[in-house]
């Protein structure tokens, strides 16, 4: 799943953190991203949505 790079930069990072548990530190920071994008992208009832190629006005 990560190149060499990514695994050593991984690696120093949770060395430098304390973290023990890699697997579950990228589980939970992805899981964080992806929740806090799908938050940000939520459709509102009140918002107006942007136009496409089919509904502009």
């Amino acid at each position: 799943m990560l190149n060499n790079r990514e695994a050593r930069a991984l690696g120093i990072y949770c060395s430098r953190y304390r973290i023990s548990n890699k697997s579950e530190f990228l589980r939970e920071t992805l899981m964080k991203a992806i929740l806090k994008r799908f938050d940000e992208e939520h459709p509102s009832l009140w918002e107006e949505p942007e136009p496409t190629l089919f509904n502009q006005q």
